[in-house]
Order: structure tokens, then sequence, then C-alpha cells
């Protein structure tokens, strides 16, 4: 997931009454729901590096296990050195709430990752097997909505944070409002949710504690995930269905989310040599919910010497570690061999390269030069 929704995450748990199991729990909170992913930087040693590294070590079990001592150590030095000298008079800081707050942030990261189709290595370093739960899109404007009113309701106080938030509405909506994609109940919905945050901040306080509000949004962030969840889990057998009564042969589907629309499923159905790509719309009545998205492309069960010799390339080995539903294609050159590589859950969405790759191979099957890029 995003970081914006990880921070809201951490401030929504602080919201719903966890601030005042002790000073600087806010901030541990929101710190520790962001901490994993400090592999981030590791993007600066390029997009194959970060392929290999991301969502490994620091989301995985033995860091999971550590973190939450870390992130304690560093806030009580904090309380110590800086807080208590600036305000002597102020109550310290509690190690033990603080490691159980730091716990529950930490662990709240990788359990948002694991929802999306992107994956998350959580056995790491031991296994590096990569899960997925095909629940979350990488961006969902839905988890901001529900995580952030109460934040939203208590934070915005001065000029200042007024301004941010109403910046961040304001982009936010346009992300949701404009793109043809998002069907109008949708976006109705999106537009009452603003209304209410809106609602909460100005009229809202003086009926409603941040609490509560923080509260019931969690129920309805609970209820939203596990809704996601059942869907994906729902459209994916009748896909297999759908396409075995029109003589297709396939073994399983994938039922992954679209960009801020809870109501469609972009499923993709492995037959034995072929992806299949299929669109549920759960506003469709009938079996009008389910209509091929696209073109058919092949897969490599049991990829042959040229495509084994590309995947061995060190240049893509962050990418061969990531693939997940892999297709090629094999073109012999002059000089010998040009294999373009993509993931299906990726390759199809207009002017994503994530997932993509060009190896050019000599005659020998040796790498000729870098990818051309993923």
């Amino acid at each position: 997931m995003d970081n914006l929704a990880h921070s809201l995450v951490g401030a929504w748990m602080a919201e719903a009454g966890l601030k005042r199991a002790t000073p600087l729990a806010t901030a541990t909170l929101v710190i520790g729901a962001n901490l994993p992913d400090v592999d981030g930087f590791i993007a600066f040693a390029g997009s194959d590096a970060s392929l290999y590294w991301r969502r490994g070590w620091t989301h995985g079990v033995l860091a999971l296990a550590l973190w939450p001592f870390v992130l304690t150590g560093v806030m009580l030095t904090w309380d110590r050195f800086v807080r208590r000298r600036r305000h002597p008079e102020r109550a310290p800081a509690r190690a033990g709430p603080l490691l159980l707050l730091s716990t529950l942030s930490i662990l709240s990261h990788p359990a948002l990752d694991w929802l999306n189709t992107y994956g998350v290595r959580l056995l790491m370093p031991f296994d590096g097997t990569w899960f997925y739960g095909d629940t979350l899109f990488i961006i969902d404007p839905w988890v901001w909505l529900l995580a952030g009113a109460a934040v939203i309701m208590a934070d915005a106080r001065s000029r200042g944070s007024m301004a941010g938030w109403l910046v961040l509405g304001v982009a936010t909506t346009a992300l949701v409002t404009v793109p043809a994609f998002v069907p109008w109940p949708a976006k109705v919905l999106w537009a009452v949710g603003v209304a209410a945050i809106l609602w909460l901040r100005l009229r809202g306080t003086r009926v409603l504690s941040a609490e509560r509000v923080a509260r019931v949004c969690g129920v309805g962030l609970a209820l939203y995930l596990g809704a996601l969840m059942v869907g994906s889990w729902v459209a994916a057998p009748r896909a297999l269905a759908w396409l075995r009564s029109r003589g297709h042969t396939v073994e399983r589907a994938i039922a992954g989310p679209i960009p801020a629309n809870p109501f469609v499923r972009d499923i993709i159905v492995l037959g034995p040599d072929r992806y299949h790509f299929v669109r549920a719309d759960f506003l469709r009545a009938g079996e009008g919910h389910l209509e091929l998205s696209g073109p058919s492309v092949p897969r490599e069960p049991d990829p042959g010497p040229v495509i084994q010799a590309a995947l061995r390339a060190p240049q893509i080995r962050g990418l061969a570690n990531w693939l997940r539903l892999p297709t090629f294609q094999v073109t012999e050159t002059a000089e010998g061999w040009r294999v373009a590589i993509d993931d299906v859950r990726y390759f199809r969405q207009s002017g994503s390269s994530l997932g993509s790759a060009v190896v050019e191979l000599d005659k020998t099957l040796r790498p000729l030069r870098r990818d051309a890029g993923h």
C-alpha cells in the first residue's frame, strides 16, 4: 500500500483511543505503520534492485520481531533527551505501552501490503516465498476515506493543517471522480463520504467525539476489506466456470482489484498455455457481469533454454525473483536472441512498465547488454 494509507491507518489507531495509552503514542503509531518501508531507499540503486529487496527483509518475520524494540528504544531516547528536556514538567513516555503500540502499528504494515497483488515476503530472511491477498489495489482511496475521517476531524485545527487537508482532499477527489473507469455509484459514494467528513469537522464535533467516529470508521474499514476479499473469492471460481462453459481449458483464476472501483474485479485465468482475462462487474445482473477484458496471451509453464538464460541475466535478478504471472516474447536476432518479459498482473495497464524488461542474448545465451528497463 501507499504510505498515505499506512500513515492514516496509524493515525486512525491513535484517534480510536490508543493515543491515551502513553505520551508519544500518536507519533509511535504513525512511524511504526511506515517503518518496514525503510527498504524504499533502495530505489535509488535502480528499479531492479528495488524489486529484489522491496517487501523482503524489512517486511519479514525476523524484522517484524525486532522493529518494535527498535522503535520503542528510539521513542524513549527522544522522550528523555529531547522532549522532556524541552518540557520537564510533562509526564514521561512509558516503555510497556510504547512497545505494544509499536508492535501493533508495525504489524499493520505487512497486513495491508499482503492485501494487494504486488505481494510481500513474510517469511524473510528464512524463506523468500511471496504471499498475495489479491484484495486491495496498491492505492485505494476508500482506505484513505475511512481511515482519515476521524484524523481530519481531530487534526484540522490550525490554518496550516486545514489547508493541507484541503489540498489532499481536492487531489484525492479528482483521482476518484475524474477517471472514466470509476462508475457513477462510486463517485457518488465518494462525494457523500467527503461531505460527511466536512460536516464532522465543521459541525460534528458538537455531537460526536473523534474517538467514536474513529471506532465506527474502523468497523466500516473492516467490513469494506472483508467485502472486497469475499468478492475476489466469489469472482474467481465464477470466471473459471464461465470460461469452461465456453470450451476453454483453464486451471485456476486470480481475481484482483482495479483502482478506485470496488465493484469490479480484473481476473487472470491460467490455462495450459494461455492467460485469459475476464472482467467481473458486480453492478451488472446475471451472466452479463462477466466479459472478456482483452485477448489472451501466451503462457510458458515450462520455459525453454532461451527464456531460462534470460531469467538468469544478472541485471534482472530482482524481476526474475518477483515475477508471479510471467509472459515472454522471444525473437531471434542477428546477434542471438531478444527476450521481452512481462508480468500479466500489470503489463496491460496503460503506461505501466512495472514487471517489464528486455534481455538481449548472444548465440551462446549470454547477456549482451543491460535490459531496456522495467
